[in-house]
């Protein structure tokens, strides 16, 4: 059973406070709102505002200039290694299975064989197999069409068929690598990801099912709307495109999966690390390597597979990244802010703090991660801030504690989406809603999601 508070073991490697407890109490409350004010109120870029809320702590907690730069930088860099090259191979990844038609062939073959009774369950799944290598809002802007249409044939309104797909596209987002919040948060707690990972489809499964399909019954009645016709297109404009298979496709998306998991279950079944199938599934299983022959795979079972020519995949590949490019700096950015937290020991004094105060490890790392989410409307500069925070209370937990730990954060990150999140004004405008609508459907799903994912987590941890 995860215990419910942390002991700092002896002879920790976090640093010693450099001030005064209340300094430092200080230094972190004002350098976080230092961040959530430039970003709510002043409109600033979330990256600006990581590098002047890390800046602000520092200095206030008594550090030199110099020394603030120094942690800064080094948390930058470090994350941008261990994290920028995961995420920039999960938009490669999601780009060939936009554009060679295989997302669009998932959605097909599961929404075409589900009765209209079955079809929220249906796109629930869809929203969940089409999130799980896309972020939210690719997943979102590629789903829309297939909702409209999906909404239309079936009769059921727009909620009820949208709602579901939502969730799942969420719960993927918020639960399961190799989405930016997941991989920060494995990353600055030293989490096992292939584990993480495991874990969080676990978690996302019972969330999705409350949050899409049954809430989504409910939500039908409270608001009612119609689908445009915004995406009507006449079959017979434009090349028609070759598919690559459902069961290419499939193979395609979970190949990283099936590998980051068998290094898990290696290191659960497999004792001797000699072991020459320990060895090899361990670095097949590697994140790093895993999401590389995904890509790889897919140039030719989803990018050849589909008509694709070598320059057409190049550019394909290519095009992917630009649009992570913000992406990358604000996660790079939190890698900073978390480092200049670090050292100025904020972490050993919150885990002494935790410790005499007994509060419950993962109800903290959940709150901590909901409170910045309404403050700033970011999931990722939730999961990043609030990780930094638990730092020094993860430390004499084991791997599956400490997954937990990264699986509360995430459902702390996506809790209640408001106005001051730009998914709610993403998800408002492509669904003809009002702001009061939005608040009875969106928001309310994403805080089911965020409430039933803390509660599966606090189960998982009576029995890890």
């Amino acid at each position: 059973m995860l215990s419910s508070t942390v002991l700092l073991a002896a002879g920790a490697d976090l640093p010693e406070p450099v001030a005064p407890g209340w300094q430092l109490v200080v230094a972190a409350l004002v350098g976080i709102a230092v961040i959530v004010v430039a970003i709510t109120l002043a409109k600033v870029h979330p990256f600006l505002a990581l590098v002047g809320g890390g800046a602000t702590v520092g200095i206030v907690a008594g550090e030199s200039i110099p020394t603030v730069l120094d942690s800064f930088t080094s948390g930058f860099g470090s994350t941008a290694a261990g994290v920028g090259i995961l995420i920039a191979l999960g938009a490669m990844f999601a780009k060939l299975l936009a554009d060679s038609g295989g997302a669009d062939e998932i959605v097909d073959t599961i929404v075409g064989h589900a009765s209209p009774r079955m079809l929220p369950w249906a796109m629930a799944l869809v929203g969940a197999v089409i999130g799980l290598p896309m972020f939210f809002e690719i997943g979102l802007v590629l789903l829309m069409p297939v909702i409209y249409l999906v909404a239309r044939r079936s009769g059921l309104g727009l909620i009820p068929v949208g709602i579901p797909a939502l969730a799942g596209l969420s719960a993927m987002h918020g639960f399961v690598p190799p989405h930016p919040g997941p991989l920060v948060a494995i990353d600055a707690l030293g989490a096992d990801l292939g584990l993480t990972l495991a874990l969080g489809v676990a978690v996302a499964i019972p969330t999705i099912i409350v949050s899409g399909p049954l809430f989504a019954t409910v939500a039908g009645k409270w608001v009612q709307v119609e689908a445009p016709h915004t995406f009507d297109v006449d079959p017979d404009d434009g090349p028609a495109t070759r598919r690559p298979s459902f069961a290419i496709t499939m193979f395609s998306v979970l190949l990283p999966v099936v590998l980051m998991l068998g290094k898990a279950l290696a290191e659960i079944f497999i004792d001797d690390e000699d072991q020459v199938l320990r060895r090899v599934l361990d670095i097949l299983g590697t994140p790093l390597i895993a999401l590389l022959i995904a890509v790889v795979v897919a140039m030719f079972t989803l990018g050849r597979g589909s008509g694709m020519d070598r320059q057409t995949i190049s550019r394909c590949t290519g095009a992917a990244l630009p649009a992570i490019a913000g992406i990358l700096l604000i996660v790079s950015a939190g890698g900073g802010f978390k480092q200049v937290l670090v050292d100025t020991g904020i972490g050993t004094l919150l885990a002494d703090w935790a410790t005499g105060a007994n509060v419950p490890v993962l109800v903290l790392a959940w709150v901590l991660a909901a409170l910045i989410r309404l403050a700033t409307g970011s999931a990722t500069v939730a999961t990043i801030t609030a990780s930094s925070l638990m730092l020094g209370l993860v430390d004499t937990l084991g791997s599956g504690e400490i997954s937990l730990v990264v699986l509360a954060i995430g459902a702390g990150s996506v809790f209640l989406s408001h106005v001051n999140d730009a998914g709610f004004w993403l998800v408002k405008e492509y669904f003809g809603m009002s702001v009061g609508q939005t608040f009875k459907t969106w928001s309310m799903m994403e805080t089911l999601l965020s409430v039933s994912g803390l509660v599966v987590v606090v189960l998982l941890g009576l029995v890890i």
